[in-house]
């Protein structure tokens, strides 16, 4: 065997024996495998309480995240990583997350006002405007909100949208018959102008319970919708219709 071979030979042997070594003594010792050990769950306890833990093991604690919610105490343990129960080594740092009460908000009652005027109460207040529903309503200016959800009054997380439905006035074409009752002849002409309607045939009724030469009945029942505009008929009450009848041939 000529000695090339035989330097082979040796390097081969101390080769094989360098890595033998490396794999049972210096491996084991620089990931300090024989130092892992079993993590233990944290979740439920108080921050505290883990931290108390993990140093007595010799663990490092570090507040990760917030758990924003209003069913758990302030300050538990929600999650952690890494997991419980997987082996770690020694020293090493485990991150919490842990509950914090959620900031809740009156909802104000924005009925009545503004889609602009909403907007800007919803940001006071630090809400959002989410979804806005546009419908023709009778008896409410255009622009003005006439439905919310959530409610005024309820409560919700601060961040989250409201829906609000916004009135675009009467719509085209739209004749809605007013109440009559108990306005004289005048002030009921004038009711029925504002709606685009005309005043009818004028009855006159003998009654005593109310002011006299006011209106007591309407044909057409008040809040009718009509798709067009048509007389509205009204009788009129009187304490005697012979006051009537003299007016008539003095006519």
């Amino acid at each position: 065997m000529n000695r090339f071979i035989r330097y082979l030979l040796i390097f081969g042997f101390m080769g094989f024996f360098t890595l033998i070594i490396f794999n049972s003594v210096i491996m084991p010792w620089y990931i300090r495998k024989a130092h892992s050990i079993p993590l233990m769950n944290l979740k439920n306890k108080t921050i505290s309480k883990a931290i108390d833990i993990l140093e007595s093991e010799g663990f490092k604690a570090v507040i990760n995240d917030t758990v924003l919610t209003n069913t758990v105490l302030s300050g538990i343990v929600m999650d952690q990583f890494p997991k419980p129960y997987s082996r770690v080594k020694a020293g090493r740092t485990v991150r919490l997350s842990i509950s914090h009460p959620e900031r809740l908000v009156e909802v104000p009652n924005l009925i009545g006002q503004s889609k602009r005027n909403g907007e800007l109460i919803l940001q006071q207040v630090g809400l959002l405007l989410d979804t806005v529903y546009f419908e023709f309503h009778p008896d409410k200016k255009e622009g003005t909100i006439i439905w919310q959800s959530p409610r005024g009054g309820d409560v919700l997380r601060k961040g989250n949208g409201i829906h609000l439905s916004v009135s675009q006035g009467k719509p085209p074409n739209f004749f809605q018959v007013p109440n009559l009752y108990q306005l004289s002849k005048t002030e009921a002409e004038k009711e029925l102008k504002k709606s685009g309607l005309l005043l009818g045939k004028i009855d006159y009724k003998q009654d005593t319970t109310l002011i006299p030469f006011t209106v007591l009945d309407q044909s057409i029942v008040p809040g009718t919708v009509l798709e067009r505009s048509i007389p509205v008929n009204i009788i009129i009450s009187v304490e005697d219709l012979q006051d009537i009848f003299n007016q008539m041939m003095e006519k």
